[in-house]
């Protein structure tokens, strides 16, 4: 099945989630949030008592996860976990930093590959990672690697928290940002690097409708029946 894809990658606080959301909803495509299924399997070690360190504790709730994506009636994503909202639990920058150590396990990341090829349906799919391009997409349409500086990707991870209602720490926010720079950057597999044929574009100084604009001009040159 051929079906088309955008694969959007970056670096944490990129904007990759945030710009995949409204291309998927402006191209009327399916959306992959592949850093959710991630957090899901290190929230779930959490809530499990699992050490941060036990791959094949953390591969077998990958491989067994229960989790349901939702959009509620005001349009904001409601994520469940065995029939339990965590959508708020999820987003914490705590989960994400484990998330970070969880997704350089390669057991873990084996067990989650088919499950985001799955994705793959028609009329289309935006999938949104840090392999996406590389290894679970390699033969995608159209790659875009969406990145920007520390110091903004600190700044905007600080008021998306902020919105979202969570604790934050502007100066913590740039230390931990620079940690799972390094951490996704130097992983053993899958490690985060633009694909060879991916186009990227750096947002600093960017507004989010015009990095949408410009992926999606690219997305029309790729794709053009869209």
């Amino acid at each position: 099945m051929n079906v088309p894809i955008i694969a959007v990658d970056g670096p944490s606080g990129s904007g990759k989630g945030t710009i995949s959301r409204l291309l998927a909803s402006r191209l009327g495509w399916h959306l992959l949030d592949s850093g959710a299924l991630y957090r899901l399997v290190a929230l779930a070690g959490m809530m499990r008592g699992i050490s941060d360190g036990d791959e094949p504790a953390h591969a077998v709730l990958a491989a067994t996860l229960d989790a349901r994506f939702e959009t509620d009636a005001a349009g904001q994503e409601r994520i469940l976990l065995d029939g339990q909202e965590v959508t708020l639990d999820l987003r914490a920058e705590s989960t994400g930093n484990l998330a970070s150590v969880v997704a350089a396990m390669p057991t873990v990341r084996g067990a989650l590959l088919d499950r985001q090829r799955a994705f793959a349906v028609p009329p289309g799919l935006v999938a949104d990672g840090r392999d996406m391009g590389t290894v679970v997409f390699p033969a995608a349409g159209l790659k875009v690697f969406l990145t920007a500086s520390a110091e903004e990707r600190a700044r905007r991870r600080y008021n998306q928290l902020k919105e979202k209602g969570l604790a934050a720490n502007l100066a913590g926010l740039s230390q931990e940002i620079h940690e799972r720079d390094r951490r996704d950057s130097a992983r053993s597999v899958a490690p985060l690097r633009p694909a060879t044929d991916a186009v990227t574009i750096d947002s600093t100084g960017m507004t989010v409708e015009q990095v949408v604009a410009q992926v999606l001009a690219l997305a029309r040159e790729a794709f053009p029946a869209i």
